[in-house]
């Protein structure tokens, strides 16, 4: 069977350095004794030879790409049945995994933080992510607050995982060869179940403060009416970049006992 041929629209670019994909496998750390794990876009099997190498867990992986499939079925026989052709952001995963599970992936840059998102909406279930991504999306959800990388997907990923940036891959190590560095970054569940705000306004007033990077918090939530006493606060003289998780979920109780 012939090679599989990077596909552009499916963003693919196959990693070639097997001491780097080996890396990526042993940056797992299957927290409290995690034993199934999902790796997401293999390709040609890249990270996929080295996870099989650990009978102490149970690989899983999914593409949506036939032609991978088709290779992934012919070279890794001893995963029959768990060979999926199937699009991870529409894969129903309560369905797949009665339990939790990690993820791991050379991520397709055009979806990466498509991923990230539904791995968040499924945070019960997922205690780590090893992903590698491009470089500058990797920085900015490790970015610590005061960071000019500092962002919507920095406080909400953060909210609920400790972040790792863990390593840069160079462009020639991909075939075909990116035009942008990547980066591996471990995702690492924390003790926090649900935040003591409401979720929904948490992400409304993350996303409305970042809206203008420039403008103070005063000027980004104009558009909830807030009373003049609340936004005369030393708080609001702010700027998004420059609070803290902690900081945006007491804005957001603020906020939430106001609208009460």
């Amino acid at each position: 069977m012939k090679p599989v041929q990077p596909k552009k629209h499916l963003g693919q670019h196959f990693l070639t350095d097997l001491k780097i994909a080996q890396d990526i496998v042993e940056a797992l750390r299957l927290p409290n004794g995690v034993k199934q794990v999902l790796e997401v876009g293999p390709g040609m099997g890249v990270l996929t030879q080295f996870l099989i190498q650990h009978p102490e867990y149970q690989t899983t992986i999914v593409d949506i790409d036939r032609e991978s499939i088709a290779w992934l079925n012919e070279h890794f026989p001893q995963l029959e049945g768990r060979v999926l052709l199937a699009d991870f952001l529409k894969t129903d995963l309560k369905t797949l995994f009665d339990g939790p599970f990690s993820v791991i992936g050379n991520f397709p840059y055009n979806i990466s933080t498509q991923i990230l998102f539904k791995v968040l909406d499924h945070r019960n279930q997922v205690p780590e992510v090893v992903g590698m991504l491009q470089k500058e999306v990797a920085e900015r959800i490790a970015a610590p607050h005061g960071s000019k990388t500092y962002g919507i997907m920095s406080v909400l990923l953060q909210a609920f995982y400790d972040i790792e940036y863990l390593f840069t891959v160079h462009e020639n190590v991909f075939n075909p060869p990116p035009k942008v560095k990547s980066a591996v970054i471990r995702l690492t569940r924390n003790k926090v179940e649900t935040l003591p705000v409401d979720e929904k306004l948490f992400v409304k007033v993350v996303k409305a403060s970042f809206a203008t990077r420039r403008k103070t918090l005063r000027n980004c939530l104009k558009p909830f009416n807030l009373p003049e006493d609340m936004t005369k606060q030393p708080l609001f003289d702010k700027r998004a970049e420059q609070l803290s998780v902690q900081d945006f979920i007491q804005l957001t109780h603020q906020i939430q006992h106001h609208a009460v």
